[in-house]
């Protein structure tokens, strides 16, 4: 067995994803994938060449918590306000309907119903990443299909806070009320400590030392994580931390700035995050739960786009513009699968669900990408007519 060194592991993880992603970029295909194949190739139900999973996936969860803390960032107040105002019923409808489908599959191929309650939850949601990426620019900032995706996302995105808030006060305290409520508690003094801290602390260093980039980099970065920490001592995940961080600091002129900054260690540990889904993704289960994930895939992939379709039809100006969003929310969520292998290194379901949910969101992500890619505007457009940055 290769990987019994830390670096070795990094050298196969980030050359194999260049090789991966070199080969995606040219067949036109979601960069993500290649990461969670590689995982699969090296990882312990592949090759065995990279050992010490358990380390990697603990060090890629810190790129989620940099995604949480960028979402947050770019929450700014007037803009949620506005955008819960006209998607708020459309989000949590769809999260019922879409709730309801999974919940239902998952009870008939005879899992729990534990197991088919998280199944559920993880099919609520729709991938920021696939439905941000696959945007062109001028769609994304100027157009209403861009403000629906981007609207929709993040509101999906707070559902997910919520829920991952539940499934953590969960197994910390084997689901008792008493310390669901001391967490919910816990959120609103995590929030208002947040805001009066930038407010009369990191706002003025950012003022008085704005010339010195590396300053606000470092600040940044130590803001992120002294949420994090403060959240997990608090009872809450450090992910949820990461975002009331981010979201406090939203309405600072140089938020923009330090969210430019921080993607690039994003990016870093989001590779480590994607590897590590597929490196912990057992193959031999796959016997188990074909069945069960090409249903649960097909249902998404129909009813999401029908469901988008018909809820936000009242609200666009064209009728295609309600498909179109449906179509590129038509898939679920690396929300999807964190919340699986939150649940699942929590006991909180059984190894069989954490795999369908997986397996359901790498199914959706080829398939729905190669939706949008085909029939609509996208910087990796198959057609050239398509094809926008």
């Amino acid at each position: 067995m290769y990987g019994e060194s830390v670096v070795f592991s990094f050298f196969l993880i980030f050359a194999g994803a260049s090789v991966l992603a070199t080969l995606s970029l040219y067949f036109r295909q979601p960069i993500l994938i290649a990461y969670i194949l590689l995982g699969g190739l090296l990882g312990p139900y592949g090759l065995a060449w990279v050992g010490d999973t358990d380390l990697l996936e603990d060090v890629s969860h810190v790129g989620i918590m940099f995604l949480l803390f960028l979402i947050g960032l770019d929450m700014q107040p007037n803009h949620l306000i506005s955008m819960l105002k006209k998607g708020t019923g459309v989000a949590l409808i769809s999260s019922i309907i879409f709730a309801a489908t999974g919940y239902s599959l998952a009870w008939l191929f005879g899992f729990s119903h534990l197991d088919s309650l998280i199944i559920g939850a993880a099919t609520m949601f729709s991938s920021t990443i696939i439905g941000i990426k696959l945007l062109p620019t001028t769609v994304l900032h100027h157009k209403q299909t861009g403000e629906m995706v981007v609207g929709l996302l993040l509101l999906q995105d707070l559902i997910a806070i919520v829920l991952l808030i539940l499934v953590t006060t969960a197994s910390q305290g084997n689901g008792s009320n008493s310390q669901i409520w001391l967490s919910l508690i816990a959120l609103p003094l995590l929030v208002l400590i947040s805001f009066v801290s930038v407010r009369w602390l990191l706002l003025p260093l950012i003022t008085k030392f704005d010339r010195f980039h590396e300053y606000i980099f470092l600040l940044a970065i130590g803001w992120c994580l002294a949420c994090a920490e403060v959240a997990s001592i608090a009872g809450l995940s450090a992910e949820i931390g990461a975002f009331i961080g981010g979201v406090s600091l939203a309405s600072s002129p140089i938020s923009q700035y330090i969210a430019i900054s921080l993607k690039p260690i994003r990016d870093f540990f989001l590779v480590l995050f994607f590897f590590s889904i597929g490196a912990g993704f057992n193959v031999a289960l796959l016997e188990q739960i074909w069945l069960s994930t090409l249903v649960m895939a097909i249902a998404v992939m129909v009813i999401k786009p029908i469901a988008f379709g018909w809820l936000t039809k009242p609200l666009c100006r064209q009728q295609s513009t309600s498909w179109e969003v449906g179509f590129r929310l038509g898939q679920t969520s690396e929300f999807s699968i964190l919340l699986a292998a939150l649940a699942l290194s929590t006991q909180l379901i059984t190894e069989a669900a954490a795999m369908l949910i997986q397996a359901t969101a790498i199914l959706t992500f080829v398939t729905s990408s190669y939706l949008v890619v085909w029939y609509f505007k996208s910087p990796i457009a198959i057609k050239d007519h398509l094809r926008h940055d």
